[in-house]
């Protein structure tokens, strides 16, 4: 296994991080992990070099934690370090903090956390977790030895990302989305360096977008992998491209079968910072294109058509509908933008008025394409 520092500490970190948001379930029910092959394909990976796991109090309906502690024991826990998350959304009041923070003891069947991230910040939940003085909680709780680091795991603009961590000095960390297909999206690549620059390790979730650029690629993209010089497998050219980046710490990959922990932990011995050669980098940038092509409306989030006078969140809408035919995968497609996008943002709120078209310097005709995401998402 290969190993990265992580970020200032005196710690050096698995390449391959384990993540535990998408563990074998049973009948298709996301709430009835598989327990018994979870454990071992997690063991496999603790025993092939793998030294970071992550979870959360959401995941699996909350049974991930459960999985993971039963996974540290024999042993393991000493070895391995742990990161799970404060369910952000759920605190009503600082003392919740405790609250949960005690219930997740109990899952995971342990006394203390290595790594705690405040779970999903974007601009709502910043300001109203920021107000209630979590910073001062978090002091004690680490000071009282309840975990050692805190971070935070996001899911917004580059902008609300900088805030939060000029906002406080102490952070040790942050988890970002980050693949050869998001540089440009919600913290970026902009976001990864700045992170960097100030210290921060940085954890990379979703570095195949959900599966997305491993899962049935087009026969265009297929050709151009093939013509590499270096054969992979999609899902590797996708981890291998995060892993060239000398900012990231580790990349986690949620993992389903055995065959794919083991594809993993093989390409993580593979890895290395600035070890594509220009070659391979070329390839990537033909396969972004190849992607690309399949958005059929041409918008760049410029948010110049931005404010909608009835509030539809113009770039967001069309980038989840660009993202479903892009990746082939509708049913994706519906569930993020359930999640990503608010009631009241939605296409079904276009009134039709045109006043963004005359704003938008790409020309597009916004409330017929308003009319098309409908259909398709809604």
């Amino acid at each position: 296994m290969k190993y990265r520092p992580f970020g200032k500490l005196d710690f050096q970190v698995s390449a391959l991080g384990f993540g535990a948001m998408r563990l074998p379930i049973i009948n298709r029910d996301t709430t009835k992990i598989n327990e018994s092959e979870a454990i071992k394909m997690i063991h496999y990976a603790f025993d092939h070099g793998v030294n970071y796991i992550d979870t959360a109090w959401f995941y699996h309906g909350g049974f991930s934690e459960v999985v993971v502690g039963k996974s540290l024991k024999d042993g393991y826990r000493d070895k391995i370090q742990l990161a799970t998350k404060l369910p952000v959304r759920l605190i009503q009041k600082i003392d919740d903090c405790d609250k949960y923070l005690d219930k997740q003891f109990k899952r995971l069947e342990t006394d203390y956390i290595d790594f705690y991230l405040l779970h999903g910040l974007n601009g709502r939940t910043w300001p109203m977790i920021r107000d209630l003085d979590i910073f001062p909680w978090a002091e004690k709780a680490i000071k009282d030895g309840k975990f050692r680091y805190l971070g935070f795991s996001f899911h917004d603009e580059f902008d609300v990302f900088k805030d939060i961590i000029d906002t406080y000095e102490k952070w040790t960390f942050c988890q970002i989305q980050y693949n050869f297909m998001d540089t440009e999206y919600q913290a970026g690549t902009k976001g990864l360096k700045y992170a960097a620059e100030r210290g921060l390790a940085v954890v990379i979730m979703e570095p195949i977008r959900g599966g997305a650029l491993a899962k049935n690629p087009p026969e265009s993209v297929v050709q151009l992998w093939d013509s590499a010089p270096i054969k992979r497998s999609p899902a590797e050219w996708a981890l291998q491209w995060v892993w060239n980046q000398p900012e990231v710490s580790t990349v986690l990959s949620g993992m389903t079968t055995m065959e794919q922990v083991i594809e993993n932990v093989e390409a993580a011995n593979r890895s290395g910072v600035n070890a594509l050669m220009d070659e391979e980098s070329a390839i990537i940038d033909r396969v972004i294109a190849e992607y690309r092509k399949k958005s059929p409306i041409p918008c760049t989030n410029c948010k110049y058509c931005l404010p909608c006078p009835n509030k539809v969140n113009i770039p967001g809408v069309f980038g989840i509908y660009n993202d479903a035919l892009m990746y082939g995968d509708l049913i994706r497609a519906k569930f993020i933008y359930q999640i990503r996008v608010q009631e009241g943002e939605r296409a079904t709120e276009c009134l039709e008025c045109q006043e963004c078209e005359e704003l938008c310097p790409q020309g597009i005709p916004i409330s017929e394409w308003m009319k098309k995401a409908r259909e398709m998402l809604e």
